[in-house]
């Protein structure tokens, strides 16, 4: 009976070994190293490494190249070319100048890249086979089995932290750093502690880049790929890289280790590992969590990814038409016919503004009326599904309440003007005001476009009526002019009869609303844009 034998388990181990005699490196037929003091690194994973003192190279290598490299138990790694008659190598060898405690053995030699040496005289040393057998236990049993059931970061990083406890790592604190693509926040810092009910989730800002505790941190310092970082926290003596380290020395922490997150688009986030077990981290314990780290890694890349495809969704069309376009409504046709109002609103003036102002100074007028009637629209249960030139289309969709719909785009169009007039008041250089169209109806919300291009919008004819009467008003002396479907949920309207718009068919009822800001904006008005009237 053929039986499968049940695989060694083996913790991660890393031993480092003197070889006899003489050894010698060559490339080719060129000498590159001779030594009769080498060593050999046995380490879980890899294959065995030779490592020869500084002064047994027999070629000259160039100063430190930009390349750095990580390892939790022997440091950061720096590397150098040779050069040869025929050629130059680069990053050819490596060397850790400031070793861990684990790796001591190997301060001061130098390592060679697999291929930068064509032959290896070993003499009469024989290296032995890897024996690595299988790294297993709680940990990647739930990196294997149970992670992919977890659906958020910070549930996943709270059980992340137990799994590595039940696996007899002692850690006192883990945080990871996650970058992300967002308008407003620069990523994502979860941060478990031993005896904490709750993950600390921080979310900050673009200027983390500049702030003193990013800055003099080893988060930056990863995340620049600049190397990892260990440093052990138990000895009085020990040399405090970063100002963190004397924060968690304070807390009882005897080891801390940060180390990189790599995603697959080559961004670099952190992993950070704080110890309170006297002896610090066993070799074991970080090789353990050096060869899961890449698994780790594509947990939280696809957190991200999906956050960022909904924070991208929400931020280009709207959080409800982000939905369901996450929801997968995303071929051509896809899409509801709802009772809506629309609200088209329309920078007044524009043409003037921009010759006026300059391009730059534009934008900035141009951006703080987007925040403004997108604020004031969300306020009102409306979303904004995009921003036209420098219009804006936004929808309140009926549901089961078309009173409350008819209402809220009322309301916003007057807060709108209102605010408006409150910033011209606040700039006096800079004329900001509005043209607003509002009408009801049915209209299709949902996908259109090409086969490889399409837009989540509204069409219908109460769209068309709403940009229509927002054109319309700029030659009546109004800002906001609304469809009869409308005026039952206006306080003040003036009746204008019944209009006849480009490309409607029929006249449409139509009424002018007033607002308090209206004499304001009136009095502050430039001269008159026949262009943008004409648009």
């Amino acid at each position: 009976m053929n039986v499968h034998a049940t695989p060694n388990v083996k913790g991660y181990g890393i031993s480092v070994e003197p070889l006899k005699g003489r050894i010698a490196i060559y490339r080719g037929d060129t000498l590159l190293a001779e030594s009769r003091n080498a060593k050999v690194m046995y380490e879980t994973r890899l294959p065995p490494a030779i490592y020869v003192p500084r002064e047994d190279l027999c070629v000259e290598p160039s100063p430190e190249t930009g390349l750095q490299t990580f390892c939790p138990f022997k440091g950061t790694a720096t590397y150098h070319d040779i050069s040869l008659p025929q050629e130059r190598l680069i990053n050819s060898i490596w060397a850790y100048e400031d070793t861990l405690p684990e790796s001591a053995a190997i301060q001061g030699y130098i390592g060679f890249m697999p291929d930068t040496a064509t032959r290896i005289d070993l003499g009469d040393n024989q290296l032995r086979q890897p024996d690595d057998g299988n790294i297993s236990g709680p940990l990647i049993d739930w990196l294997m089995r149970g992670a992919s059931e977890i659906d958020t970061a910070d549930t996943f990083t709270k059980v992340l932290a137990e799994k590595m406890l039940e696996h007899g790592i002692s850690i006192q604190r883990l945080s990871i750093l996650v970058w992300s693509l967002h308008p407003l926040i620069a990523g994502k810092h979860y941060i478990w502690e031993k005896g904490a009910a709750e993950i600390s989730t921080n979310t900050p800002s673009y200027e983390i880049h500049d702030h003193p505790a990013y800055t003099n941190s080893p988060l930056r310092h990863v995340a620049n790929g600049l190397g990892g970082v260990r440093q052990r926290l138990n000895d009085d003596s020990s040399y405090d890289s970063f100002p963190i380290i004397e924060d968690l020395r304070a807390k009882g922490a005897t080891d801390y280790v940060a180390m990189p997150l790599q995603f697959s688009d080559g961004r670099t986030n952190v992993l950070t590992l704080t110890c309170d077990h006297p002896d610090g981290f066993t070799i074991e314990n970080l090789g353990l969590v050096f060869e899961c780290s890449s698994v780790i890694a594509r947990f939280y890349e696809v957190f991200m990814q999906r956050e960022n495809a909904q924070v991208l969704l929400e931020t280009y069309v709207g959080k409800r038409t982000g939905a369901r376009v996450l929801g997968g409504e995303i071929r051509r046709g896809d899409g509801d016919d709802i009772d809506a109002a629309i609200m088209f609103c329309d920078l007044r003036n524009s043409t003037a503004l921009e010759e006026q102002l300059g391009r730059n100074d534009y934008i900035t007028v141009l951006n703080s009326f987007f925040e403004t009637v997108s604020d004031v629209v969300h306020n009102h249960d409306g979303e904004v599904l995009k921003f036209i030139g420098d219009a804006v289309l936004a929808v309140f969709p009926a549901g089961d309440n078309a009173p409350q719909a008819r209402s809220n785009a009322q309301r916003s169009a007057v807060e709108i003007v209102e605010k408006l007039a409150e910033l011209r008041n606040q700039d006096k250089d800079h004329y900001c005001d509005c043209s607003i169209g509002v009408a009801y109806g049915r209209v299709t919300y949902g996908n259109v476009g090409s086969r490889e291009r399409l837009d989540f919008t509204v069409v219908g004819q109460a769209a068309n009526v709403a940009a229509r009467l927002g054109e319309y008003s700029k030659t009546v002396g109004h800002r906001i002019v609304v469809s009869q479907d409308i005026e039952p949920a206006c306080k003040q309207a003036i009746p204008l009869g019944a209009i006849k718009l480009h490309n409607v068919s029929q006249p449409v009822p139509s009424f002018a609303m007033t607002t308090g800001a209206d004499a304001i904006l009136d009095a502050q008005e430039p001269a008159h844009d026949p262009q943008q009237a004409a648009h």
